[in-house]
């Protein structure tokens, strides 16, 4: 090892934690480098996750109006013909501008990037080895008064069904497909497993989402969760729930999946499986076991105190490495607040106005707790409900499926969730983040004007409903 390079932080990643901790430690006056192991920036979710899958979402639903519904607005598209080897590269020049964007952003903060796998050495110095184009490899040490680990995460595996990166899949190679399958077999009923489903189903495959839970997306309020797997059902997705996936092997070129429900065992044939059943915060190399970072031993998270302090005070750790959802913005938010706290300010994340989206169509976006959490939690309540079909701007798009819901306190009216399955929902759920972010009620809500027409009328309407006065609802 060559001799040291010092700095006030280093940071480990370059996905949304990584790099928005970068930026906003330079904003603070420190000299920040970033170690990122992969040849781009961005992390899982420029690169393999958020970014290129919702490209996807985007082209496959267009493909998928013109085929079945620009003519009932009279527009005549004639022979519409899928060009998948354009999309896939329309994706990929999407992702490859964002990516370039981060480093441009960095540098433009004057953070040092630092490309190889990194491993701590100690408290305040990271070693960080580079592979050598022609083959040699050379180490770098970097010292710093405090390291930010934003390493991101790592999809679970079954064993039982093992990945071949051709046939049996994971999501980065799903994003990828050459062609559109036959017969895709999803196994997971979440997130990443629905909005993938959703893609190629829309493109002409047949989709059987396999899940072991008696529901899809668990974390969902129940009734959105319902109308969800109803709409999807509707689409052309086939649900298989309470079942477990045994093992997946290839028989004469296609896939021949073992399952069980209960005590009734079955079979699908197929020509792909997508393994998407959930992932795993990635600590692996990092040797945090060694200098006694304690690590949750269930969950495999890093524990971290308010300040997102691990055990070990120097190294601080965000986004998918600690607890709590594994989302972009979560982590982003979280390396902010780690940072302005090294730095000596104040900061925390509030956790009960975190969105999450689901991107389907219709898409899913709610924020703070479910109607069965208020439940679980006995918290006196009232709830508040809208069609969209009652909407007007709804109406004349055609896209009238799905709800709004809200929640609020019975005794103080205040904001306790919101959720949303319909048209234009990951936009409309940021008003919503704010209101509850500001400790807003219902009525606060219902009496601030929205737009007509528009989606959000329904979100007004929703709210006015929860203390029973909203003019359209019944």
């Amino acid at each position: 090892m060559g001799a040291a390079k010092n700095y006030d932080l280093v940071v480990v990643g370059a996905g949304p934690g990584g790099y928005v901790g970068c930026v906003r430690a330079a904003q603070l006056g420190m000299k920040v480098a970033c170690v990122e192991r992969h040849p781009r920036l961005g992390g899982v979710c420029l690169n393999v996750g958020c970014i290129p899958s919702k490209a996807l979402l985007d082209a496959s639903e267009f493909y998928h109006l013109a085929n079945r519904r620009l003519a009932d607005y009279g527009v005549i598209a004639g022979d519409v013909r899928l060009d998948l080897a354009r999309m896939m590269a329309r994706k990929d020049q999407v992702v490859a501008e964002l990516t370039d964007n981060v480093r441009k952003l960095l540098e433009s903060h004057q953070v040092e990037i630092v490309h190889g796998k990194a491993r701590l050495v100690d408290a305040r110095t990271v070693e960080v080895v580079e592979g050598g184009g022609d083959g040699a490899a050379k180490s770098l040490v970097l010292e710093a008064g405090a390291i930010l680990l934003a390493t991101g995460s790592e999809p679970v595996a079954i064993p039982t069904v093992p990945e071949d990166g051709v046939a049996i899949v994971g999501s980065t190679e799903a994003l990828n497909f050459d062609r559109v399958p036959e017969h895709l077999v999803v196994v997971g009923g979440g997130y990443i497993g629905l909005e993938l489903g959703s893609v190629w189903r829309r493109l002409g495959a047949r989709v059987t989402v396999v899940e072991m839970l008696p529901q899809i997306a668990g974390p969902l309020d129940g009734q959105v969760r319902r109308a969800l797997q109803r709409l999807l059902t509707r689409q052309g997705l086939e649900f298989l729930l309470d079942t477990r996936v045994e093992s997946a092997v290839a028989v004469d070129g296609r896939i021949r999946v073992q399952i069980r429900r209960q005590d009734q065992a079955g079979q699908l044939d197929c020509d792909r499986v997508l393994v998407a059943v959930g992932r795993r915060p990635l600590t692996r190399g990092l040797g945090l076991e060694d200098l006694g970072v304690k690590l949750d031993p269930k969950t495999g998270q890093v524990r971290v105190d308010a300040r997102y302090r691990t055990s070990v005070p120097s190294i601080y750790a965000v986004g998918d490495l600690v607890a709590g959802p594994m989302l972009a913005h979560k982590a982003s938010a979280e390396a902010v607040t780690a940072v302005e706290g090294i730095a000596g300010l104040a900061g925390s994340v509030n956790y009960d106005a975190i969105p999450a989206v689901i991107y389907t169509a219709p898409e899913v976006a709610t924020v703070g707790l479910s109607e069965d959490q208020v439940k679980e939690r006995g918290i006196a309540h009232c709830i508040g409900t809208y069609p969209f079909s009652g909407t007007g701007r709804a109406r004349c798009m055609g896209e009238t499926d799905g709800f709004v819901k809200v929640i609020a306190q019975a005794r103080t009216d205040r904001l306790l969730g919101v959720h949303i399955i319909g048209p234009r929902a990951s936009d409309m759920i940021g008003e919503c983040v704010l209101a509850m972010e500001f400790g807003a009620s219902s009525e606060d809500l219902a009496r601030t004007a929205h737009g007509h027409p528009t989606f959000a009328e329904a979100l007004q309407e929703a709210a006015l409903n929860v203390r029973k006065c909203s003019i359209y609802a019944s």
